[in-house]
């Protein structure tokens, strides 16, 4: 690596109606390091990169971007893709019913004359594919392939045009530990061999691990650059620079601990997918307390959001038997109606896909899994609706300027909030939280768990299911760790290390 600046942006200022998203930032990246931008949700690292790669081109902001010495002036993706930049969105952009090798030239073909050669398209993704150390067959369909190699593929696809500067808006936030270690070692690999790498990602430890530089973000500004040679990079100090105050312990402590009666019991649970053509889940069995938070461990695809899934009404249409037992009484969900009227409610891993209507309010989604509360005559009770919303608002301190705001305009961290508000309306005795801190910033982080460890302290009983360990480890009472469908075993909190849950994970 050497001094000279692959990059600098200075003075960016972008705005939309009513918000100033970048205010005068100004960042700076040296050729081949990996530099990482941090910062919380909203903080405007993600419209700094968009602003980078043309996705708002120039005109749409004020400020200079200037790439390999030269200043650039970007009308889109197109442009900053010729000079050598490409971005890796959270989203990934793969078309799912396209395969491997016609995903990574797809939009720059190979062709002789107007023909796309596939014979050397072939060839070509299949060298790509030993730069990122990825093992599939070529002609295999993207939608048959786990998060964790998609990933791969979209940084195939981005070597596979020449790649200079390669951005990723957190590249591992849908991977578990496994695939995120193998993703940052590619990364490491790919500085040896000259690509400058820019890494948004709330995962601090992650980014201590791999970080030359940090740029702090926080509304809209920068805050400060961080030399991790330097020994100036850790994870108190970077929590500071982002939130604008110290967290010293980020799983709040809990003022009362008063466990009860099982609230929840399973017993010889099996579950089979008509799709897969296989079982899923077998012979599971454990219960839930009242005033208890459980964790669920595991690695990705181990089968504990199909059990999830399995007791909150079946919506995945699994072949289902064993027996599920509510504060002593049997019960049979045959539907997720059937399973939030017995007080269960489940916050999904996919708040946008699956958890909230994003082109409707915030009011409209805290309401919409108990209209009947708030509807006369079965009309919705407007006034009641604004009324239920803003006490939510207050009480989870979701950051939005009212209730009539529209869902995609909030952060992650806020959207997360809409989405347990929505659940908690329902008034459960059983939360089952599936990835609840996903994507969102260390900040937001705290205030789910401060959350999660109020309802507890108030009697709700919490199933969390977790990929990292440490929120396993800092949040939960008792742990369950699920392996290849089965309970691998369960593990008092004060004897769980993050070796014993590997080892029971990885015992197939």
């Amino acid at each position: 690596m050497n001094n000279t600046p692959i990059l600098e942006m200075k003075k960016i200022t972008k705005e939309f109606p009513g918000v100033k998203a970048l205010n005068n930032v100004s960042f700076q990246v040296k050729e081949g390091e990996i530099h990482c931008l941090v910062g919380e949700n909203g903080a405007g690292k993600s419209t700094l990169m968009k602003v980078l790669s043309g996705v708002y081109p120039h005109g749409e902001y004020t400020g200079d971007i200037i790439f390999g010495g030269k200043t650039q002036n970007f009308r889109g993706i197109g442009d900053s893709e010729k000079v050598g930049i490409a971005i890796i969105y959270q989203e990934l952009a793969l078309i799912p019913e396209m395969t491997v090798y016609e995903n990574i030239f797809l939009g720059h073909e190979i062709k002789k004359g107007s023909i796309i050669d596939w014979n050397e398209t072939i060839k070509r993704a299949g060298e790509m594919l030993k730069k990122v150390k990825l093992n599939v067959n070529l002609a295999e369909k993207v939608k048959d392939l786990g998060v964790g190699k998609r990933q791969l593929i979209e940084i195939a696809k981005a070597l596979s045009k020449d790649v200079k500067l390669l951005i990723l808006d957190e590249p591992t936030a849908a991977l578990n530990e496994d695939d995120s270690e193998n993703l940052l070692n590619l990364l490491r690999d790919l500085k040896t061999h000259g690509v400058t790498c820019v890494l948004i990602s709330h995962k601090l430890k992650e980014v201590i691990k791999i970080a030359d530089t940090v740029t702090v973000l926080r509304d809209g500004q920068t805050i400060c650059t961080l030399d991790a040679r330097k020994g100036e990079v850790s994870e108190n100090v970077l929590i500071k620079h982002m939130v604008g105050r110290e967290i010293n312990n980020i799983y709040p402590k809990r003022e009362t601990r008063q466990i009860g009666e099982v609230v929840l019991n399973v017993e010889n649970w099996n579950a089979y997918d008509p799709n897969l053509g296989r079982s899923i889940l077998k012979d599971v069995s454990f219960h839930v307390n009242k005033g208890e938070i459980v964790g669920l461990a595991g690695l990705m695809g181990s089968g504990r959001t199909e059990l999830a899934l399995s007791i909150f009404g079946n919506p995945a249409g699994y072949h289902i038997n064993g027996e599920i037992s509510m504060l002593g009484s049997k019960k049979r969900f045959r539907h997720p109606e059937d399973a939030i009227s017995a007080g269960v409610a489940y916050v999904t891993e996919d708040r946008k896909g699956n958890g909230l209507i994003l082109i409707q309010d915030v009011k409209q989604n805290i309401t919409i899994a108990n209209l009947k509360e708030i509807a006369i005559r079965s009309i919705v009770n407007d006034n009641a609706e604004v009324k239920v919303a803003n006490e939510y608002k207050v009480s989870l301190n979701i950051k939005t300027p009212n209730v009539e705001q529209i869902v995609s305009n909030l952060s992650g961290g806020n959207q997360q909030k809409v989405s347990v508000g929505k659940w908690l309306f329902v008034k459960p005795n059983l939360l089952i939280l599936d990835e609840p801190t996903r994507g969102i910033d260390v900040g937001a982080k705290y205030e789910i768990y401060t959350i999660m460890t109020k309802l507890v302290e108030q009697g709700m009983s919490i199933i969390m299911i977790s990929s990292e360990l440490s929120e396993i480890l800092g949040m939960s009472d008792r742990i369950y760790v699920v392996s290849a469908g089965k309970i691998a075993g369960e593990l008092a909190i004060l004897d769980a290390t993050q070796e014993k849950i590997m080892q029971l994970a990885t015992n197939y």
